[in-house]
């Protein structure tokens, strides 16, 4: 259990900047939240691609997953910001 969060902490620190850097313009939100809404959208990328495989255990770093986590991201971030009234700016 604490591995799985710690692993979701790291890829979130990999996957939320990623996904602000595929968004357009700046997103006025700090780090530590940046960090946070990549690791909710690692895990539920992960989620999505195990229901869609039904492969739960890979050898190495599955980009396809990631991919979908960096999309899922950017897509809690985006929403983030229309909850807050924090609009991106150029």
């Amino acid at each position: 259990m604490i591995g799985t969060i710690l692993a979701a902490l790291v890829a979130g620190a990999i996957v939320g900047p990623l996904a602000r850097l595929v968004l357009p313009g700046k997103q006025d939100m700090s780090v530590l939240l940046t960090v946070v809404l990549g690791a909710i959208g690692s895990l539920i990328g992960a989620f999505i691609y195990y229901k869609a495989t039904g492969v739960n255990d890979t050898k190495g770093i599955d980009w396809i997953s990631g991919l979908i986590g960096v999309v899922v991201a950017a897509a809690l971030i985006v929403g983030y910001g229309m909850i807050t009234g924090n609009r991106q700016t150029r």
